[in-house]
């Protein structure tokens, strides 16, 4: 999804930064393995098991938002392989 404000390196300083200062320490290891998306203009953020319906979640509260998404507990998201 791109966005005429931010580069992507810009969205994933910001959306790292908010988890680390804001929000890790509340949600793990409660929500281990699930997905966070958080929008990096307003802080605010869904945790689902499901990132599609996360994001579904944080658009319908904030249809504009500038999303980064992680999954909590893991360096990266998504594997590929085994």
């Amino acid at each position: 999804m791109p966005y005429t404000n931010y580069t992507s390196q810009e969205v994933e300083s910001r959306g790292e930064a908010i988890y680390v200062q804001q929000i890790r320490n509340k949600v793990n290891p409660k929500h281990k393995d699930k997905f966070l998306v958080i929008d990096i203009e307003t802080g605010e953020y869904e945790i689902n098991a499901d990132d599609l319906v996360a994001t579904k979640q944080l658009l319908a509260k904030h249809p504009n938002a500038v999303i980064y998404g992680l999954r909590i507990g893991f360096p990266t998201a998504y594997r590929i392989g085994k």
